[in-house]
């Protein structure tokens, strides 16, 4: 049995206009579309990206961001949407950023706090080799702001990581003491 390929599906009767424009849309059928692709945030083309982010949802979306944090933001998007206004919700965000938290509620406090307040120490490593400038930290703010629910306020305090200076002081402080014993011999 052979295959029969269907020339059209226009009646006999149909106009040129209606024939030409058949043939015109029968070329689109042959333009590959990637849908996989184009629904991944890690193998979408960087430059589709934002149309992506706009597609689920994403609140804030800054061109100066690293290409690893936008695609963080678009990865997490729907996550960071079911579990809006929970403290989960807060450091997902926050780690789409490229930063962790330590996130005290208000009833977690000694003494308890104000009813609906929660404090906030957020550390920004830079996700990337994005640095943690002042408007950076700004536009993780007003996420925290957008993701948190509405009734609850909170006290924000930037932290420092300091690994670096860990070593260093750990590897002067024996130099220092051996030289304090040998003085006083």
């Amino acid at each position: 049995m052979t295959k029969r390929k269907i020339k059209s599906l226009l009646p006999p009767k149909s106009t040129p206009l209606e024939r030409a424009l058949e043939a015109a849309t029968a070329r689109t059928s042959d333009v590959p579309v990637p849908l996989r692709t184009l629904h991944n945030p890690d193998t979408i083309d960087i430059d589709l990206l934002p149309w992506l982010a706009w597609h689920w949802s994403v609140d804030s979306w800054k061109s100066y961001w690293t290409e690893e944090v936008r695609r963080a933001r678009v990865r997490n998007a729907m996550k960071i949407h079911r579990q809006k206004g929970t403290a989960k919700a807060v450091k997902d965000v926050v780690a789409a950023f490229g930063g962790a938290i330590l996130l005290r509620e208000w009833w977690q406090m000694t003494p308890m706090g104000e009813p609906y307040t929660f404090d906030l120490v957020m550390t920004l490593t830079g996700a990337g080799g994005q640095s943690a400038t002042a408007e950076f930290v700004d536009d993780v703010i007003a996420e925290v702001h957008r993701t948190k629910s509405i009734r609850s306020h909170f006290t924000f305090t930037q932290g420092i990581e300091t690994q670096a200076a860990i070593a260093v002081a750990a590897t002067a402080r024996p130099v220092i003491y051996a030289r304090l014993n040998l003085t006083e011999a």
